[in-house]
């Protein structure tokens, strides 16, 4: 069996005097999709920008490859993508010039290859627009586009699904399968009624929905 790449143990977290969670233990394996589920406001953003390294409002442990993250921090952030519910990107910068900003210290990239991302997610011809005079979901397929040149092992996504159309869904579906089939690891949010095959589920309880 894999070494879990990260694992979550006892994870609590309060918010507003309110518990989100309690007792939350899980591994995420190489080859794996994991969904994190729950009503609105259970604490599934929260607990995926605990797990990125983005909130220090929690207790327990989270491990890296088997040791305290906390030890191997900048090796996990070197290893980790993290994609949030917002797109992330600058409206004054192009597509292209948006993609070599989010590559900007992991890996250098020729703009031949970012083209080819962007071309990838839809759009071709739109690589030199400012991102303010595109859609909400030409904006969301820039960042999405860093999927596609992404090699880090673990990749965690807020509802990435969020304002693409019915065929960007089904082609980012597929790219997250074939993700796990070569051997990375998915964590993912989203509204969206997904259906993956061997896909892990944390539950997280019930807050009033928002």
């Amino acid at each position: 069996m894999s070494e879990p790449l990260l694992q979550a143990v006892n994870l609590q977290c309060e918010r507003d005097d309110r518990m989100l969670f309690r007792d939350l233990s899980f591994s995420i394996l190489p080859g794996t999709l994991t969904r994190v589920e729950g009503p609105n406001g259970s604490g599934k953003t929260t607990l995926l920008r605990i797990l990125a390294g983005l909130n220090d409002a929690w207790s327990g442990q989270l491990l890296w490859l088997g040791k305290p993250r906390a030890r191997r921090r900048e090796e996990f952030l070197h290893n980790m993508l993290y994609l949030g519910h917002r797109p992330g990107i600058k409206p004054l910068l192009t597509p292209v010039e948006n993609l070599r900003a989010l590559m900007a210290g992991r890996k250098a990239m020729s703009d031949g290859v970012l083209l080819k991302a962007l071309a990838g997610t839809g759009l071709a011809g739109f690589e030199d627009v400012p991102c303010r005079r595109l859609s909400a979901g030409q904006q969301r397929r820039v960042a999405l586009a860093r999927l596609l040149i992404a090699d880090e092992p673990l990749w965690i996504l807020d509802e990435v699904f969020t304002a693409i159309d019915i065929d960007g869904v089904t082609a980012l579906e597929h790219l997250l399968v074939q993700r796990a089939r070569d051997g990375g690891a998915v964590v993912v949010t989203t509204h969206h009624d997904l259906q993956l095959p061997s896909m892990q589920r944390i539950c997280l309880g019930g807050a009033d929905g928002l």
